[in-house]
C-alpha cells in the first residue's frame, strides 16, 4: 500500500450500534490503520423502513452525545450529518476522499439501502465493508432442513442453541487515528432538536433507563449481580425491580447480545438460561423481520386479513391515555407515558386489552408503541404485537384473552404498582383496587373516588367484550377462504 493510499480515510457509519466496545465495523477500521471518520447520519425519511419514534428520539439524543464524548476521547470525532443515508455517505466520500465504508449491519428493511450502498460505493471503486454484532447468527445461516425460516420459537431455540458458539466480545479501542480536516463540517445535536419541547413531555425518562454505552454496562452488572437469581419469577411482577430493563440498551446497540451472553454465562447462578431465552426471543424476531421486512404492516397469519377489527377512536384515547377504567391497563399506558418504557408483563395485558376488549387493530397499538417506547425496535415491536393478537408467528391462540382484573390481582396483589401510577384509586382497598366499581358507595366515598368523575368507569364489560371477541374469531375462521 502507498502511502497516499494509507493516509485516505476509512468512514464508519453508526447506526443502531451506538457503542465503541464490540463494535466489529470500528475493530476492523482501527485494524487497517487508516484514518477514520466516524458518522452518524439522522435520516429522518430512511427510503428503507420508517424513522424512530419520539421516545426513541429522546434516547438518541443522549446516547450519541456520550457516544461523541468517547469517540472524541480516543481521537476520532464524530461527525454528525442530516439527510438520505446513501447520499450523506456519497458526499462525504467526495469530501474526505474516503477509500473505505464500513458498517455493522441491520435486519430490518433499511438493510435494502445498506445493499444499495455497497454496489454503488464498488461500481465507484470504494470499499464498502458489512459486519456481524447485533445478532448471534445470521439469519440466512439458521434455517430449517427445508431450507426455509423458523416459524416456531421452540424449534428455532434449539436449533440456535445447537449451532450457537458466541465469540468473544471485541475490546473498546485504546485509541484511534482520526481524521482531521477542517472542510469537514458537522451538525450538531442542538442543531437536530431531538429533544422534546413545549411540553417537555420527557421529564420521568431517565428514573427507569439513563441512555449511553457506560449505562448499558452498569445495567447489565446490577442485573446479573442482584436480580439473575430470581428473574424466572420477579420479572412478571410490575411493582417490583424483577426484570433486567436492558432492552433499550439492545434497541440502541449500546449493549451486543455477545457481551449480555459473556456476562451472564460467566455468573454461574440464577435464572441465567431462562433470560438467555429472552435475548433467543428477540433473535426470533430479528429473523422473521429479516424474512418479512412489512411485519409491522401485514399480518404473518394471512387469515387474520379478514378480522372484523372495529373502528373505535375514543375507546382508543382511552387506551392511550390510560383511561380504560382498568386500572393494571391505565397503570400500564401512564408508565409509557411517564417513562417512555413499560413492565413486559403489563405490555400483554395492555396489548390484550386493546386487541380483545376493544377489538382495535393490532398496528394502531404497534404505532403507538413505535413512537412512546425508548426501546421500541422493528423486530420486537411488531412480532411482539403479532403475537398478542395472535396473528403472528408461533403467536399466542386469539382466545387466550386476559382477565385484567385477575392480572391484576396476581401480579400486583399489594398494588404498589397501579397506586403509584394511578393515584386517583390509592385509597381504595386491594380487596376493590383492581375493580372499582364493586366497591359500596361508602368505600368509594372513603378512597375519594367518584367513578365518572374522578375516576372512569370501565369502557366495556369484561365478559361482554370477551365473548364479542370470541365470536369475531370464530367468524374469521369460519368465513371465507
Amino acid at each position: 500500500m502507498s502511502a497516499k493510499q494509507a493516509s485516505k480515510p476509512t468512514i464508519v457509519l453508526f447506526r443502531d450500534d451506538l457503542r465503541v466496545a464490540d463494535n466489529h465495523a470500528l475493530y476492523a477500521a482501527h485494524e487497517t490503520g487508516k484514518p477514520i471518520i466516524p458518522v452518524f447520519i439522522l435520516d429522518h425519511h430512511p427510503q428503507h423502513g420508517r424513522g424512530p419514534g419520539g421516545a426513541r428520539l429522546w434516547w438518541l439524543h443522549h446516547s450519541v452525545a456520550e457516544l461523541s464524548d468517547r469517540l472524541d476521547g480516543l481521537g476520532a470525532p464524530l461527525l454528525l450529518r442530516r439527510g438520505r443515508q446513501n447520499d450523506v455517505v456519497r458526499q462525504l466520500v467526495g469530501e474526505s476522499g474516503a477509500s473505505a465504508v464500513y458498517w455493522n449491519r441491520r435486519y430490518d428493511p433499511a438493510n435494502e439501502a445498506d445493499a444499495e450502498l455497497k454496489r454503488v460505493l464498488g461500481e465507484n471503486g470504494i470499499e464498502a465493508k458489512s459486519f456481524e454484532g447485533a445478532l448471534l447468527h445470521e439469519p440466512t445461516q439458521l434455517t430449517t432442513g427445508a431450507g426455509t425460516p423458523y416459524k416456531v420459537f421452540g424449534a428455532f431455540w434449539r436449533a440456535l442453541n445447537n449451532s450457537l458458539h458466541p465469540r468473544d466480545p471485541m475490546p473498546a479501542p485504546k485509541k484511534l487515528a482520526g481524521f482531521n480536516d477542517r472542510k469537514l463540517q458537522s451538525d450538531t445535536l442542538a442543531d437536530w432538536k431531538l429533544l422534546p419541547t413545549n411540553p417537555d413531555w420527557s421529564t420521568g425518562f431517565d428514573e427507569f433507563c439513563k441512555p449511553g454505552e457506560t449505562a448499558a454496562h452498569e445495567a447489565l452488572h446490577d442485573f446479573v449481580r442482584a436480580r439473575l437469581q430470581d428473574y424466572g419469577e420477579a420479572r412478571n411482577f410490575p411493582g417490583r425491580k424483577g426484570s433486567s430493563q436492558l432492552s433499550a440498551y439492545l434497541a440502541h446497540g449500546e449493549l451486543t447480545p455477545f457481551q449480555v451472553h459473556q456476562v451472564v454465562n460467566a455468573n454461574h447462578a440464577g435464572d441465567g438460561q431462562g433470560f438467555l431465552r429472552e435475548i433467543g426471543w428477540r433473535e426470533f424476531n430479528y429473523h422473521l423481520l429479516f424474512h418479512k421486512p412489512d411485519l409491522h404492516l401485514s399480518n404473518v397469519d394471512k387469515s387474520f386479513d379478514a378480522f372484523p377489527w372495529q373502528s373505535a377512536p375514543d375507546a382508543l384515547k382511552a387506551w392511550q391515555r390510560g383511561r380504560t377504567g382498568y386500572p393494571i391497563v391505565d397503570a400500564g399506558m401512564r408508565q409509557l407515558w411517564q417513562t417512555g418504557w413499560m413492565h413486559n408483563r403489563v405490555r400483554l395485558i395492555t396489548g390484550s386489552f386493546l386487541v380483545k376488549h376493544l377489538l382495535i387493530d393490532w398496528r394502531e397499538g404497534e404505532r403507538w408503541f413505535w413512537d412512546t417506547l425508548v426501546d421500541a425496535d422493528p423486530a420486537n415491536n411488531p412480532a411482539n404485537w403479532q403475537w398478542i393478537a395472535g396473528s403472528g408467528a408461533d403467536a399466542a391462540p386469539f382466545f387466550r384473552i386476559f382477565n385484567p382484573i385477575l392480572q391484576g390481582e396476581k401480579f400486583d396483589g399489594d398494588g404498589s404498582y397501579v397506586r403509584r401510577f394511578v393515584p386517583e384509586v390509592a385509597g381504595l382497598p386491594d380487596k376493590y383496587l383492581h375493580k372499582p366499581w364493586t366497591a359500596p358507595a361508602n368505600v368509594l366515598a372513603k378512597a375519594k373516588v367518584e367513578l365518572g368523575k374522578t375516576y372512569p368507569r370501565p369502557v366495556v364489560d369484561h365478559a361482554a367484550a370477551r365473548t364479542q371477541a370470541l365470536e369475531a374469531y370464530r367468524s374469521t375462521r369460519n368465513g371465507p377462504s
